[in-house]
């Protein structure tokens, strides 16, 4: 009897043990949920979370890191020559000078000549406000001078427009290696933006060609995964010239977590500079421009964004410099990139978005070659416009 008892006592204790355990593993995954307000706070750069970590708020994205092929790579036109040898092509946008040497030129000049080089000027996209003062400063100077030598009126055209676009700019990119709070380096981060049908990709490509030519290790980050095709394109460009690009494995992933990967790529690889290649989007897109707002956000985790570069369609004239005042409010633009300049007279949006951002135009695209991207130079713009 007495084992007996035993017995079912023991069969009590293994139930009550195990019910407390069920009861016990029940609360563990009973936590209660966050408040609908309450966000998740973003992981500290510790020992158990280091700075590799991705933030909640972005999601864990698988990606390919498409090495170059072992094929020879290209090597990129020098780049202290473009302007020279692209002159011609940019000369083609050279209509506003030659229109203002023509009228300045008369031998007398009345109220509708002054009216036709305003609107010439305007034509030209230059803006309201440059263009009233450029107005008033060659109206006084040319009467000042009481001059009509061609040589004389071309000079003062010269220095007129000249100080319109402002060689004074800081033009340069920044593609200096920073040194984190950790002591160890981090390459320069370039992230491009801009709209839809602005040669964006095709920008980025280019500007690869552009450091690659200054010998400088570059990454690509292919953060455009809403189109396999942009992904696909920025490869072909990384291996023309033996760069590595980084890119989604899927459709429509986080971008965000695409950028982070490939800046995170180019720490692990010693590379100079990281390029970012974003989605084209409508500047009227709340969530879409907010989604850039994320992108350098996360990219800052690993590296501070050294640049900005907004990709500006020079035929889209004053469109084009809303364009460049939403984007400036969402990421902070460094720089603007003005592609299609060639063959057009709209050359005086150079003057009205730097006026308009403060931002200095740094690369213009002056035709369909993989090598005509160049970097901006104000004196070689304006003798261009003149030539």
């Amino acid at each position: 009897m007495t084992d007996q008892l035993w017995a079912v006592l023991a069969v009590v204790l293994v139930v009550l043990a195990g019910g407390t355990a069920a009861l016990t593993a029940g609360v563990r995954r009973r936590r209660p949920p966050a408040l609908p307000d309450e966000q998740p706070a973003a992981p500290v750069a510790t020992a158990d979370a280091p700075v590799d970590t991705l933030p909640p708020d972005v999601d864990d994205t698988d990606v390919v890191v498409e090495e170059p092929s072992a094929v020879e790579a290209e090597r990129p036109a020098p780049v202290a020559g473009r302007m020279v040898r692209l002159r011609e092509r940019l000369s083609r946008s050279g209509a506003i000078g030659r229109s203002l040497l023509s009228i300045l030129s008369r031998e007398s000049l009345t109220e509708e000549d002054w009216e036709e080089i305003e609107e010439t000027l305007l034509l030209a996209d230059v803006g309201i406000g440059p263009t009233t003062e450029l107005m008033d400063r060659l109206r006084t100077r040319v009467q000042v001078l009481g001059t009509k030598d061609a040589a004389s009126v071309r000079e003062i055209l010269r220095e007129e427009l000249l100080q319109l676009v402002d060689p004074a700019m800081d033009r340069s990119l920044r593609t200096t290696k920073g040194v984190g709070d950790d002591g160890e380096q981090h390459p320069a981060t370039i992230l491009v933006v801009g709209v839809n049908g602005t040669g964006k990709t095709t920008t980025v490509g280019k500007l690869a060609r552009v450091l690659v030519a200054e010998d400088l290790e570059v990454v690509l980050g292919a953060a455009d995964t809403f189109r396999a095709a942009a992904a696909d394109q920025l490869q072909t460009w990384g291996e023309r010239v033996g760069v590595t690009t980084v890119r989604s494995d899927r459709e429509g992933a986080d971008p965000a977590a695409v950028a982070f990967d490939a800046v995170q790529a180019g720490r692990t690889a010693g590379a100079d500079v990281v390029l970012v290649d974003t989605a084209g989007r409508l500047q009227n897109k709340a969530d879409l421009m907010g989604e850039l707002g994320k992108i350098k956000r996360v990219i800052s985790r690993q590296a501070p964004v050294s640049e900005v570069l907004l990709v500006l369609d020079a035929t889209t004239g004053q469109n084009g410099l809303r364009q460049a005042q939403v984007f400036a409010e969402v990421v902070d633009v460094t720089g603007i990139v003005l592609t299609k300049l060639d063959g057009t007279a709209k050359g005086g949006i150079v003057v009205a978005v730097q006026r308009e951002l403060g931002v200095p135009v740094k690369l213009v695209g002056l035709g369909e070659g993989a090598d005509d991207l160049a970097p901006f130079v104000a004196e070689d713009f304006v003798e261009a416009l003149l030539s």
